[in-house]
């Protein structure tokens, strides 16, 4: 191949390579922001496991109000079943113990109303709680749509950036040998998106590794296409 030509085809890589590590990099971030929405998700699934617990432990509280309160309405039933038959006894003793019977009925329910009263005052904390958290949630889930809502402008922003970049892409095509094109190609896929790199102080800046003189010399011939010995990748002399 004739020098000049081939000096051609190398600044057609370099300006292909330019735009191939741009499209590589954007589909890189781009492949990342699922996983990004996934964890902004979880995150605020977990957090809103908390308002659940909250919840739950209400009902929990009003469940045992009504429990209790049945309860309560089950002694006061009996209390005056008991003063129905209190004035129906005929001797002392049956009256003494029948009174006896009402007043533990009674210290009974008073206990009740007791626990009732408790209850009322963890079921009024318990709602307060309820309500902060809610507004926290609120507050948070605000936040997580923002940030949601900004992962997937992102998203498009890049889809829109790399069709810009395909269309440069394609322009450049048609001037590249296909031959050269085909070897350029498969090392970019190999390579993680890098096919052609400079020699830098006699250093491959693919792999870092040192270049011979005597394949710089072959570099500058421009006879054919050189590539590292290490990574395999095109080399080209920054004139």
């Amino acid at each position: 191949m004739p020098e000049i030509e081939l000096k051609t085809q190398l600044v057609n890589l370099v300006q292909l390579q330019a735009i191939d590590t741009r499209i590589y990099a954007l589909k890189e971030e781009k492949a990342l922001k699922p996983d990004e929405i996934k964890a902004l998700e979880s995150a605020f699934e977990e957090r809103k496991k908390q308002l659940g617990i909250l919840e739950r432990n209400l009902l929990d509280l009003q469940k045992q109000r009504k429990d209790k309160e049945i309860e309560l309405a089950s002694k006061e039933e009996s209390i005056k079943k008991l003063q129905v038959q209190l004035y129906q006894l005929k001797t002392n003793k049956e009256y003494q113990a029948m009174l006896k019977q009402i007043e533990d009925t009674k210290a009974d329910a008073s206990v009740i109303e007791d626990k009732i009263l408790e209850i009322l005052e963890k079921t009024d904390k318990a709602k307060k709680e309820l309500e902060l958290e809610k507004e926290k949630i609120k507050e948070e889930e605000k936040v997580f749509l923002a940030k949601k809502k900004e992962i997937e402008d992102r998203i498009k922003e890049i889809e829109e950036r790399l069709a810009q970049l395909e269309v440069q892409r394609k322009q450049i095509l048609p001037q590249v040998n296909p031959k050269i094109l085909s070897q350029y190609e498969r090392i970019l896929l190999n390579r993680d998106g890098l096919a052609i790199v400079s020699v830098r102080n006699n250093a491959c800046s693919g792999c870092n590794m040192f270049v011979p003189a005597q394949v710089i010399n072959l570099i500058k011939m421009y006879d054919r296409i050189v590539t590292c010995e290490v990574c395999n990748r095109i080399l080209y002399l920054e004139e």
